[in-house]
This record gives C-alpha cells, structure tokens and sequence, in this order.
C-alpha cells in the first residue's frame, strides 16, 4: 500500500505554511512517495515553483488549491464571525482543464469574492468544476463544520450537495487524525455519510511544517499572522504538533481501521495527470465573428478604424499611415499575438476609439513611432 499527501500548505500559505518548496519535494522523496499535492490557502503563487521541483525530483506534481468558499454568494460582504465568512475545499486539478478550471476559480475569488479571503462560492463551482478533484478539507470545511455542530442531516446534504457539483468519485470525504477529540467525532461522522451516501472517502494529514521538531517555530508563526504573543491563551494554535510531511507508514498507522481511504490517496494521484508547457507563449484566444480569422478580423477592424480616424487626410500622409499600419500588423502577427492584441484592447484602438487620452495626432509622428508605442505610452512590449 502507498500514500500520497493531498492537502499541504508551503511558504506560499503565507504566514500559515512554513514550508520551503525545494526542501519539502526532497522530504517527500525522502519518505519513499513519488507524488504529492500542493494545496495552498486561498492562492496558487508557489505551482510552478512546485512543479519544476518536483519534475527535477522525479516526483508527480499534484495541482491543488485549499479555496475559500462563501456561505451564499461571493459578491456578499456581511458582518458575520470570521468562521462564518467562508468554509474551506480542497481542490485538485485532474488534468489541465481542471488545472484551467482551478486558475479561473482562484482568479476570481480575488477579482469578485475577496472579503478578508479570496472567496469562491457555489456557482463558480459549478461553473467550473469540470477536471477537478474535490475533497471535505480539515475542521473548517463545510461538512466537518456541520458535524462539529451537531447537524448531522445538514452536513450530509452539504455532501451531497458537493458530489452533485463535481460528479461521483469526484468528490471525497476528508480524514484527517492529528490526535484532536474534535478530529475524531468528525471522522465518525464522515464514515457514517460515506456509508449511507456511498461518498469515498480519504485519508490526508493537514501540512504546514515539514518536520515534527518544526512545531514550535511554526507556532511563532502563527502568533505573527495573528499578532499574538505565545504566551496568550485565547490564541489560534495548531494543538498537537502533528501537522507535519508524516511518513506512509505513519498515516498507514493513524489510518489502519480505513485502509481504503488510504489507498485512494494513491488513486487520486494516479488520475491527476497536469503537464504545463514551458518555452512559449500562453495567450488566450481571442473569439471571432464566423469567416473570420484572428488576423483576417484585426485587420479588419484596423482598416475599419483607420477609415473612420483618418478619413480626408492627404494621399502622402495616408500612405505614410497605411505602410505604418501593415508594419505594425504584420509584426504582430509574426511574434503570434494576434489574439493578445484582440484581448488588451488595441482594435478599440483602430476602431477609433482613443486609449488613455493621447491624442491622435501622436500616431505616425516620430521616426520610430507605431500603434503600439502609442497604445502604450512607448514603453517596451
């Protein structure tokens, strides 16, 4: 039997995981594991650190995000407690369109969702769960909170309420054990759903600290974050000192009454499959009117847009503007970023209408001047 972490938190948890990437994917070699998941709160700064790293270690990198979600909708910014402003999920990219998926989430639980925490809610999921592997995450989840507070049928529906978003087998319910009374009512709880609902279940350790003599500085930590000293009683801790990067024989220990949520540790990681391209370009793709290609319909917007900005200048002048123009056009066609052009905005500019203010008489003047020195104020593209 085998086991993979799925939920762990690096230096890029900032002020919570304690981590550093090059080291953590050594530990994890170490400990005889050939994959391991990244699971950041709310953020997904450290992948491709990550990524390469464990690619150099010959480990499989696992894409993973611990997202915050809200209660009812993201757009929402009420004056509740903070435990009930958002509950936490992990989620893992299965391959690249869930990896897609999971940058869009996060993206837009900063543009839209962000109170206190970058929030994602239930129609985003929705929107775009597809390629994602979900799991309950620690105590602060929605289902283990349900179950702390004594709603049993509420925490359920909560899991079937997931498992609907993401699909079967797409959806598990999270074990975690770190020597907590609380983990343990819990994970009663979670074996009881799992039967009744047939939602698998995982095993994974909550990792914020690589080593176990890491305890203490990790809870320094902590009291940074939440600028409190030690010696306060009414603080956030992490009790126990079990958070660390444990060993499969170790969870294989925690976990010998469940061996299969064990082993779906190793399944999950077998599925999730994301191969990032390095050395070219990742520019979206700019939709188009049918009959139309990215470059056919930029020039015709250019050209559509030259008409209207600079109809009844003389024959030398319009010359002088059109060979600037096709210069312009063609350079972005062989540097391939036709649909970049589309997405920033610069066929408004050919459509006519003005960027920033400048004046249009600034377009063809100077010796080195072209359309996109002047849509961005000539600094280096």
């Amino acid at each position: 039997m085998s086991f993979t972490h799925l939920h762990l938190h690096t230096g890029y948890s900032l002020l919570d995981g304690s981590s550093k990437i090059p080291e953590l994917v050594r530990r994890v070699k170490e400990l005889g594991m050939d994959a391991c998941a990244i699971t950041d709160h709310g953020v997904m700064y450290g992948v491709i650190e990550f990524y390469k790293a464990c690619k150099a270690e010959g480990i499989k990198p696992i894409i993973g995000c611990e997202v915050y979600v809200a209660p009812g909708s993201r757009f929402e910014k009420g004056k509740e407690k903070s435990a009930e402003r958002y509950n936490h999920l992990i989620l893992l990219a299965e391959n690249d369109t869930g990896h897609k998926n999971l940058m869009k989430l996060v993206s837009r639980g900063f543009t839209e969702g962000f109170y206190y925490k970058p929030r994602v809610d239930y129609e985003l999921l929705s929107e775009y769960h597809e390629g994602i592997i979900a799991s309950s995450a620690c105590l602060a989840g929605i289902v283990p909170t349900k179950l702390r507070n004594g709603d049993y049928e509420g925490a359920k529906e909560e899991a079937m309420r997931l498992q609907e978003i993401f699909g079967e087998n797409n959806f598990f319910l999270e074990l975690q054990d770190h020597g907590l009374s609380e983990q343990k009512f819990v994970n009663q709880g979670l074996m009881r759903i799992s039967s009744e609902t047939g939602i698998p279940l995982v095993a994974t350790n909550d990792c914020h600290y690589l080593y176990k003599e890491d305890a203490e500085a990790h809870d320094v930590l902590i009291c940074i974050q939440t600028q409190k000293n030690v010696y306060d009683e009414d603080r956030m801790k992490y009790e126990g000192g079990q958070f660390y990067v444990k060993s499969p024989e170790e969870m294989e220990e925690v976990f010998h009454y469940i061996p299969e949520a064990i082993h779906n540790t190793e399944e999950i990681a077998r599925r999730c499959n994301v191969e990032i391209e390095f050395g070219k370009y990742h520019l979206p793709q700019y939709p188009v009117p049918e009959g139309y290609t990215s470059l056919s319909y930029l020039n015709k917007l250019c050209e559509d847009g030259f008409k209207k900005r600079y109809e009844g200048v003389d024959a030398d002048t319009e010359a002088s503007l059109r060979e600037r123009l096709k210069y312009e056009t063609d350079t972005i066609a062989n540097m391939g970023f036709v649909d970049y052009s589309h997405s920033v905005g610069l066929y408004q500019l050919c459509k006519g209408e003005p960027h920033s203010g400048r004046s249009r008489k600034r377009l063809g003047s100077g010796k080195h001047s072209s359309l996109l020195s002047w849509h961005y104020g000539s600094r280096p593209y």
